[in-house]
């Protein structure tokens, strides 16, 4: 499984007053199971990019291929292609809607046809894998849950449907430090234990440091930036340009070095920037 995006241009209300040009030729190629981490300021085109990947939007040219089918030609099958993709818009726990999470999660694969038993061991597996206890979660009111949880259950939801592509759009925004962490560790068991691609938007950067295999800078409908979060996050200048900001632990490190504190390195995370910090108060004191 693997996305082509090919020159897409895509444009909100042409002809009239506001049009706006929202994709102006993207080019993009994400390979089976890669984790790739979608960034730009409001109105840059993440959104409108990943509505195109299982055709709600259409491009006005160019072209987009999703496992080797292209979307939106002659004789492409939409629904099909949909099957192999679940996407999550921004606070999906306002999707719930059944009387417990057993019945929430399973409503997917029950409308695929499948049997008592393989939807009862989707349920199950899906919990598992975004860290709700079966015997725990399963017959309660989905909307008795934690904001956390409650997240937890509708990605749980679209796991069942065993899709190929799995696009989060914000899937953080709205939760508590704690909930936060639980969900981008569910993130990190996707990852590892599931050969999927997954594409994260989002405005937190710390997250996409931490979990990201590539990270897109999208920028006036153009990718600006692609690469690994180190290559892209080295880009300081260009991101404060664009009203993009670092990870806390690299603009952290950022700082010091302004204020004089002669730290080498860039790091992503709070264990590389202890290793720096602690190297340099080593060598610091050796003088």
């Amino acid at each position: 499984m693997s996305i082509s995006v090919e020159n897409i241009v895509y444009i909100y209300g042409e002809g009239t007053p506001y049009e706006t040009v929202a994709l102006n030729g993207v080019s993009l190629e994400i390979a089976d199971g890669e984790f790739v981490g979608l960034i730009g300021h409001t109105g840059s085109g993440k959104s409108t990019l990943v509505q195109h990947l299982n055709g709600l939007l259409k491009p006005k040219s160019g072209r987009v291929f999703v496992g080797g089918a292209e979307i939106g030609a002659k004789g492409a099958k939409p629904v099909e292609i949909r099957k192999k993709i679940g996407f999550l818009f921004q606070y999906p726990e306002y999707q719930l809607f059944e009387e417990t999470v057993y019945k929430d999660i399973a409503f997917g694969p029950t409308n695929l046809g499948l049997s008592k038993e393989e939807t009862d061991e989707r349920v199950r597996e899906s919990m598992a894998v975004v860290g709700l206890d079966f015997d725990a979660f399963a017959q309660r009111s989905p909307f008795d849950l934690s904001g956390g949880q409650k997240r937890k259950a509708v990605i749980a939801g679209v796991i069942a449907m065993r899709p190929e592509v799995l696009i989060l759009d914000e899937p953080t925004a709205g939760l508590d430090p704690r909930s936060q962490r639980d969900v981008l560790e569910m993130l990190e068991r996707i990852k590892a234990d599931r050969r999927v691609i997954v594409i994260l938007i989002s405005h937190n950067m710390g997250d996409v440091a931490r979990v990201a295999d590539r990270v897109v800078v999208l920028e006036k409908g153009r990718v600006a930036l692609s690469g690994s979060p180190a290559e892209v996050f080295a880009h300081e200048e260009f991101l404060d340009s664009i009203g993009l900001g670092l990870p806390p632990v690299t603009e952290l490190m950022r700082r010091l070095r302004l204020g004089g504190v002669d730290v080498e390195g860039s790091p992503l995370d709070v264990d590389e920037a202890e290793e720096l910090l602690d190297r340099y108060l080593r060598e610091a004191a050796a003088r």
